[in-house]
């Protein structure tokens, strides 16, 4: 299984930005992905980008102002968020997966520990 590091979350105003990495160790997986967990509420898609081909996939709440990319040479992908809104606030994990479905989070086989992000309003 791959190794996932989160960074970047963070305390931020609505309105505002923040950017997210995942560093992964090993190249097994096809897709890597973003979710969201908020309190009492279950494990949401957020973003996902194939790796080789770089196609991205969105959730609807957040097109327009996220976007997931990669670097392939330091095996990392980023979310970029902007336009943040209190109900972003959430934990957000980076997934690995080693197929080609990227919506459901039992499509991914590896998980990072999370980062926080919470948007004040």
């Amino acid at each position: 299984q791959e190794l996932l590091v989160e960074s970047g979350g963070g305390l931020v105003q609505a309105g505002g930005s923040l950017r997210l990495s995942c560093a992964a160790s090993g190249r097994t997986f096809s897709l890597l992905g973003w979710f969201r967990q908020a309190p009492g509420k279950e494990r949401e898609f957020v973003a996902a980008i194939q790796w080789s081909g770089g196609n991205t996939y969105y959730a609807d709440s957040v097109k327009g102002r996220f976007t997931i990319s990669r670097e392939s040479a330091k095996n990392r992908v980023y979310l970029q968020m902007t336009s943040l809104k209190p109900e972003d606030t959430a934990v957000y994990y980076c997934a690995a997966s080693r197929s080609w479905r990227w919506a459901l989070p039992t499509d991914y086989t590896s998980w990072g520990q999370g980062t926080q992000v919470t948007v004040s309003s």
